[in-house]
């Protein structure tokens, strides 16, 4: 092949010189040959889309080139850019208000360009809309914390935990403020300030530790005293104790498990408690505590629940006792305690209590009869009721046992008499000693006893559950008779007492005399004073409407509207005449316009809301369209109130 050459002199323009081929010659080219496939199975690694999209990702071919970066040269620049910022965002405020996610990164921004003064006015401006968003008042209080606005952040937590005294992030942020800038009173104080509102476990433990970082003991103790108080469980008992025993106080924590004892006392008993105690006392070598706090939790906590009560107890024994003789030495220890224990305070009652019931274990009578006579002599030194209380009890055990477990009844009689001549009926009395001896004496067949012992209690201290008493027993025995005497003494007592006079008339009923039950209810409602006396009308009007006496139940809604226009009469006397005749809904309809009239004319408009809405009801289901428009248009028309949008700058 022969080519052409080409030159070109650029320093002597003009002048070319050209070299070229004089003729192409060309050869017929050469195909390449086909290879056979001998193997046309498919390759063993194969090419898949997920490994073309991964080798583009590590390539980075879809990488977009950044946007170019906007620099300000000038404050004309920068006062114009802020400008545009600022439209933008409040344009973004105006469509949506409460989107509190856009104020807070227009109040972001603003602290980015140093305008923290703005930022707080779009903080304070986002308050107004939700006051109540937990991350927006966080957010205020960080950007014054970042700008090292301590008195604002006091002055912002102050107003977030008045706000939101349940959110615990704000007191948390508060406390955490105050002790890093190291005033340690203030941080106490907001603590205090938290604790009134009883927040949860975890917030009096942060005091707690805080307390403790300041080697403040004893403030830590009184702040336990109150924990347990307001979160009285098991865990924070031992907490407490375990606080006690860590700091060396060995008999402060003794103490605390022994007020956690009586704290829960028999009926919420918890192996727990008893578990940690006993080990407690293990590691302070008190082997006997141990031992009787082991018995005394095997003793009194169900059996279904102290499966490892039960093997803590085995391993001490196997370790520490000989369990021949723990059941005698744990009860001669208890005694001992008692005894002691109603030495000191004779009048401490609940340890006579737990003293008669170990001595009533052992079944032996006379010491039993012996301990009662102890604990009644120990009278209580006032005539007030709250110190008598417990003391009764006494002598309603005492005559519990004399006649359940000794069978002794003239002996039960006896203490049955004592205990009420030694009650000051002048200054109050016990119903409940007078209804236990009657029951006594019915047990034991002389009912006249019975009657001539609660016709003294009345006629000495007569009492509503005194009578209720008699009367409950007189109809078990069926004497009708004596319990329309006794419901007569009873009104006489009380004649304001709507229930009393509710179960007279019911009693007559039931006795089938509905004169008499009617005759009851008319001297009720025309007595000048009535403790409830909306619960007696509604009775004497459903009376008469279980007789079908509509006319007679019409009449006492008139009379009672003559006392009272309240809504409620108005609804149900409505109500009583679309459910009583035929042309039910005409009669309602009256009593709803005049209802309307009435409210309407003594200006109770909420009252009057509520009858228009039952009427609108009544007019849906039973009226036409006509009464329901009529009702319509008497219905309050709902006014929409806008608030103006506050001023904002540009």
């Amino acid at each position: 092949m022969k080519s052409y050459l080409f030159f070109l002199d650029l320093n002597n323009c003009g002048r070319l010189i050209f070299y070229f081929t004089s003729r192409m010659e060309t050869k017929p080219q050469k195909m390449p040959k086909v290879a056979k496939v001998k193997n046309k199975a498919p390759a063993e690694v194969q090419i898949t889309a997920e490994q073309l999209l991964r080798e583009a990702k590590e390539r980075d071919l879809e990488i977009l080139p950044p946007p170019p970066k906007q620099k300000i040269s000038d404050p004309d620049e920068l006062a114009d850019y802020q400008h545009r910022k600022r439209k933008a965002f409040e344009d973004s405020l105006r469509k949506n208000r409460t989107v509190i996610s856009n104020w807070i990164k227009y109040a972001q921004w603003e602290e980015s360009q140093k305008e923290v003064q703005r930022a707080r006015s779009i903080y304070e401006r986002a308050l107004d809309v939700d006051h109540r968003n937990i991350i927006l008042w966080l957010r205020y209080a960080e950007m014054e914390m970042r700008n090292r606005q301590v008195n604002h952040a006091r002055n912002l937590w102050d107003r977030a935990v008045t706000v939101l005294p349940r959110a615990n992030q704000f007191w948390y942020k508060y406390t955490y403020m105050e002790e890093m800038l190291g005033n340690v009173a203030g941080a106490r104080q907001v603590f205090d300030r938290w604790m009134e509102w009883e927040p949860d476990e975890q917030a009096w433990l942060t005091y707690i530790k805080f307390e403790l970082r300041y080697k403040e003991t004893d403030r830590a103790r009184r702040i336990y005293e109150k924990f347990v108080s307001v979160h009285p469980d098991i865990r924070n008992w031992i907490k407490f104790a375990r606080f006690e025993e860590q700091h060396g106080f060995i008999s402060g924590a003794r103490g605390v498990f022994e007020r956690a004892v009586e704290f829960f006392g028999d009926e919420l008993m918890d192996e727990k408690l008893f578990l940690a105690f006993a080990k407690f006392e293990e590691g302070q070598r008190e082997h006997d505590r141990a031992r009787v706090i082991y018995k005394y939790a095997l003793q009194h906590i169900p059996k279904d629940r102290t499966q490892e009560l039960y093997k803590a107890y085995t391993i001490h024994e196997k370790k520490y006792g000989d369990r021949t003789g723990i059941e005698d030495v744990i009860v001669s220890k208890r005694k001992l305690q008692y005894e002691e224990e109603v030495k000191a305070n004779p009048n401490n009652y609940d340890a006579w209590f737990d003293y008669l019931r170990l001595v009533e274990s052992e079944g032996d009578l006379e010491v039993i009869r012996e301990t009662y006579e102890r604990a009644i002599a120990n009278v209580p030194p006032t005539k007030e009721k709250s110190f008598w209380r417990r003391y009764i009890y006494l002598w309603i055990n005492y005559a519990l046992f004399e006649e359940l477990e000794a069978e002794d009844v003239e002996r039960t009689r006896q203490v049955y008499k004592y205990c009420l001549e030694l009650l000051p009926h002048k200054h109050f009395t016990f119903s409940k000693i007078w209804l236990l001896y009657a029951h006594f004496e019915i047990r034991n067949k002389n009912l006249t006893a019975a009657r001539k012992s609660l016709g003294m209690a009345l006629g000495m201290c007569p009492k509503d559950k005194l009578f209720r008493g008699y009367i409950e027993l007189e109809i078990q025995l069926r004497e009708f008779d004596r319990c329309r005497i006794l419901y007569q003494k009873f009104l006489e007592f009380g004649p304001e007492n709507c229930v009393t006079w509710m179960k007279f008339a019911e009693l007559e009923m039931l006795l089938g005399d509905a004169d008499r039950a009617r005759a009851i209810y008319e001297l009720a409602v025309n007595q000048p004073r009535l403790d409830m006396p909306e619960l007696l009308w509604k009775a004497y009007i459903d009376f008469e409407v279980g007789l079908s006496e509509t006319d007679k139940a019409r009449a006492l809604y008139e009379r009672l509207l003559e006392r009272t226009l309240h809504v409620k009469v108005w609804m149900s006397y409505a109500q009583f005449e679309m459910s009583a005749a035929e042309e039910g809904n005409v009669l309602a309809r009256q009593v709803y316009e005049r209802a309307n009239q009435s409210l309407r004319g003594a200006g109770e408009k909420e009252e009057r809301i509520l009858l228009l809405e039952a009427w609108r009801d009544f007019e849906t289901q039973n009226g036409d369209e006509e009464s329901l428009e009529n009702v319509m248009q008497k219905m309050p028309q709902r006014v929409k109130k806008r608030q103006s949008s506050g001023r904002w700058w540009d």
